[in-house]
């Protein structure tokens, strides 16, 4: 209790001087700066418009590939072109996607980036193409 005390009383009697309580001041919002930026996830707007900017170029690639993956199993070779894709190499597979025209789109002119490389990477992790369901024709109502 004693030492208690004593502390008490040496903070009671701290008289810091303006250069002191300069410097702490400066120490803590250093310490604020640096903890937000690392720790803290703080980021500054150059780099949120970099990470919207990739996040956009993902999104857009994601979306072809999806389109893509849907336009190459309905094609009427599928099959052979699924059997070309799984026997070749990594660094062909988005070739083949290319050549086939599965990622190439009506209104958009230049290619998607990425987007050949994620559609050829879903289509080799299928095991096998999933059926294709033919719709049947809609029958005339009489009337």
């Amino acid at each position: 209790m004693r030492e208690r005390n004593v502390l008490m009383q040496s903070w009671e009697q701290c008289r810091p001087t303006k250069a002191v309580w300069l410097w702490s001041v400066v120490g803590a919002v250093v310490a604020t700066v640096l903890l937000g930026f690392t720790a803290g996830g703080w980021t500054t707007g150059g780099s949120a418009k970099l990470m919207a900017e990739q996040a956009a170029r993902d999104a857009k690639a994601d979306l072809a590939a999806t389109f893509c993956v849907e336009r190459f199993v309905v094609s009427d070779e599928a099959a052979k072109h699924f059997a070309a894709l799984k026997e070749a190499s990594t660094w062909e597979r988005d070739n083949l996607i290319e050549d086939g025209g599965w990622v190439t789109f009506a209104g958009i002119d230049d290619t998607i980036p990425s987007a050949a490389d994620r559609c050829a990477d879903q289509i080799a992790a299928m095991d096998e193409l999933p059926m294709r369901q033919v719709e049947a024709p809609a029958q005339p109502s009489e009337g």
